[in-house]
């Protein structure tokens, strides 16, 4: 097992190394700069000489191959560099915003396991039942409904309407400010993961020994804690990884709609002013976060099915 998680954890540094080139390499040939969106007024021409001279105090009058000697010898420091913006460290501008995306992410994934995880489940014991119909056209609906849009109805029901929530912003990070942006984040992960449950557990339960385990004279209830849940688990398990991985990603919009002050609404803003290193450094991090959770997933993955470590 030691071997096993070792190996995993190295086969994430090549990836990020390849992940950072491709990165500096896009925003490098990528059509207009930060001294062009700060300098210029969308009217007239930006003084040339105005523009050389913050070009220069940026380090952007250099050729492309010096810029990425220095960008890959402060990544290997743990250095992301400093925004053009703000001319502060882009890791600290990071790092005062990743924690309310985590918090954002986490409580959208609790919020889609605990529904999703317990409907799949009683949808594929229940074949062709009410609750399976309606928990599939559900699970239809939120693949189908746009983030945005859901989370506007939710802003006007519960916020204009009701007034019963805070209808954006962070406040005191305290659980009301989190709900709305919490469930409309939510709604997809909890579609996919209602819909891998039962389709994992109606797999699980076509399996010969479960058939066998009825056999033996085994109750409904039997057969389900000790085989069905157990072999089930490994495919939610694997979904749930992949899900949580990419929230932050997904985030990005939900945050700017509901002015949550993650990385996602700081990537947006940045890409807006052309803040090169701020881009380049917050979507580093989304990749190294969705890098790190799936070796997390298949660590326990191998933990709960000991027959992948020998694949």
């Amino acid at each position: 097992m030691l071997r096993f998680t070792i190996r995993r954890v190295l086969q994430i540094i090549p990836t990020i190394v390849v992940v950072a080139l491709l990165i500096f390499v896009i925003f490098s040939v990528v059509p207009g700069s930060f001294a062009t969106s700060l300098l210029s007024d969308g009217k007239t021409t930006p003084d040339p000489q105005l523009m050389a001279r913050l070009n220069e105090q940026l380090g952007l009058d250099k050729p492309v191959h010096q810029r990425f000697i220095t960008y890959v010898g402060d990544l290997a420091q743990l250095d992301l560099g400093t925004s053009f913006r703000t001319r502060r460290p882009v890791l600290e501008l990071i790092n005062e915003r990743i924690w309310a995306s985590l918090q954002l992410a986490v409580a959208a994934m609790i919020f889609a396991v605990v529904v999703a995880v317990p409907l799949g489940f009683l949808a594929a014991l229940r074949p062709g039942s009410i609750l399976d119909t309606v928990t599939m056209v559900g699970a239809v609906s939120g693949l189908s409904l746009p983030q945005f849009w859901l989370g506007l109805l939710l802003m006007y029901v519960f916020a204009l309407q009701l007034n019963w929530l805070p209808s954006f912003g962070y406040g005191d990070g305290s659980l009301r400010n989190l709900i709305l942006p919490a469930i409309t984040l939510g709604v997809t992960p909890l579609a996919l993961l209602a819909r891998t449950t039962r389709a994992g557990v109606l797999d699980v339960l076509n399996g010969d020994f479960v058939r066998t385990a009825h056999a033996k004279g085994l109750s409904e209830a039997q057969v389900v804690r000790r085989h069905v849940a157990r072999n089930a688990l490994v495919l939610i398990i694997t979904t749930v990884g992949l899900l949580f991985g990419s929230l932050i990603g997904q985030a990005v919009v939900i945050e700017k709609l509901f002015a949550w002050p993650g990385i996602g609404s700081l990537l947006v803003d940045s890409v807006a002013m052309r803040d090169i290193p701020v881009v380049q450094g917050t979507i580093l991090v989304i990749v190294v976060w969705f890098l790190v959770i799936n070796t997390a997933v298949d660590i326990v993955y191998a933990l709960v099915d000991p027959r992948i470590k020998q694949e």
